[in-house]
């Protein structure tokens, strides 16, 4: 296995780790890694599919979120020298967007694992810009 150290901020490395392929990736940095969480890092980019007028939309913003879930799982994955499984939003229970980020905002993301059980992932999530929360939510997420 590769001797990889956290913060991971090679976005291709990182790119592999989630099922989701260009044009639509929404993270670029492994921040944190521990047993019951990941912090996820995104750098808004004028390129990004949504991105419109400077501004990084909702649907980025909980696509982002859902992103960093599965860069939780890719990255267990990939420590045990496995194929990460797809996986997919089993239910959004809230999401409170306070801010949309602006071109160029380094997001950072807090997931946090609530419970982990039979492929299914409850966990909360915070996504902050200049330290600063911008949103928030629960989701739960199943494997494939």
């Amino acid at each position: 296995m590769e001797n990889i150290t956290l913060p991971i901020l090679d976005r291709n490395f990182v790119g592999n780790l989630i099922p989701q392929k260009f044009p639509f990736v929404m993270v670029d940095k492994v921040l944190a890694f521990g047993e019951n969480f990941i912090n996820s890092g995104f750098t808004v980019e004028e390129t990004n599919i949504f991105t419109k007028n400077a501004i990084f939309q909702e649907a980025g913003l909980i696509e982002h979120m859902a992103q960093s879930v599965a860069l939780y799982t890719g990255y267990q994955f990939f420590l045990k020298q496995e194929p990460a499984p797809t996986g997919y939003i089993g239910s959004i229970k809230s999401i409170e967007i306070f801010q949309l980020p602006k071109l160029n905002d380094n997001l950072v993301t807090k997931v946090n694992v609530l419970q982990e059980f039979a492929g299914i992932t409850l966990v909360d999530i915070s996504v902050l810009l200049n330290e600063v929360e911008i949103a928030r939510g629960q989701m739960k997420t199943v494997l494939a």
